[in-house]
């Protein structure tokens, strides 16, 4: 098995295990991951995911084992399936958290990036070396780096190609927070089993409207519009306002 989906509670752990190349994935793992992860955003049971790396790290990107001459075809075939891996991740709506240890490079970064959150050991270390084998950056990570520390530094990580340590990446605001007191994978499941607490279609909407930051604020005030009355008829929102005025927490079903 090259892919491990285990269940604690409400959150759901998926772990890239490949630990003899570093969690490299392969192609056909391209289409197993988009399944896996498009099966969870449809699974009620789910309402948070971590994603992770056996064997003491995150991911090394794709397997350059199947890279090489290709005709244009083949090519796009895995640029497609390779896109379509990402958005699976991106666009879940339950809230997706990276737990990363060790090495999280090329391909495997953007994996991290498309999470929601992410948290790091002391000893991850993550680099865009695309350079070094004459392409760009896939994936989605420029568009993700430039969004996140900006253009300039973005473009001073990719064409340096230089690896970052868990430092430097909690300085830039590349994640979230450093685990150094416990496991990185128990400290991921933790803060995920917190937010399946939460109201989980406020969460998806919320998730929505953070990807709409992207629009003009006029535009985003429209997107809003529409979100917020939609949330004002679920039975979550009238269990939260009853649940405040009762001072107690809230039980959220999902609906």
């Amino acid at each position: 098995m090259t892919l491990r989906l285990e269940h604690d509670g409400a959150v759901a752990i998926v772990t890239l295990d490949r630990p003899d190349r570093r969690n490299a994935f392969t192609m056909a793992m391209r289409g197993e991951i988009a399944t896996l992860f498009d099966n969870l955003a449809q699974d009620d049971g789910v309402r948070a995911v971590v994603l992770t790396g056996a064997g003491g790290h995150f991911c090394s990107g794709a397997d350059t084992g199947e890279m090489g001459a290709a005709d244009s075809a083949a090519f796009l075939k895995r640029m497609r399936a390779l896109h379509r891996m990402i958005r699976a991740i991106a666009a879940t709506p339950k809230p997706v958290i990276a737990a990363v240890d060790g090495v999280c490079v090329g391909a495997g970064w953007s994996l991290a990036l498309a999470c929601d959150l992410i948290l790091a050991s002391p000893n991850a270390s993550f680099a865009q070396l695309f350079g070094r084998i004459g392409y760009a950056p896939d994936a989605g990570a420029i568009w993700q780096l430039a969004r996140l520390v900006g253009p300039m530094r973005a473009k001073e990580i990719v064409y340096s190609g230089r690896t970052l340590d868990a430092d430097e990446a909690l300085q830039l605001g590349l994640i979230l927070s450093i685990e150094a007191e416990r496991p990185i994978r128990d400290a991921a499941i933790e803060l995920a089993t917190r937010i399946a607490q939460g109201p989980p279609v406020a969460q998806a909407m919320s998730k929505q409207l953070f990807e709409a930051t992207t629009l003009s604020f006029d535009q985003f005030l429209d997107r809003e519009f529409m979100v917020q009355p939609l949330l004002a008829t679920t039975a979550d929102h009238r269990e939260g306002l009853a649940a405040a005025r009762d001072k107690r927490a809230p039980n959220f079903i999902g609906r």
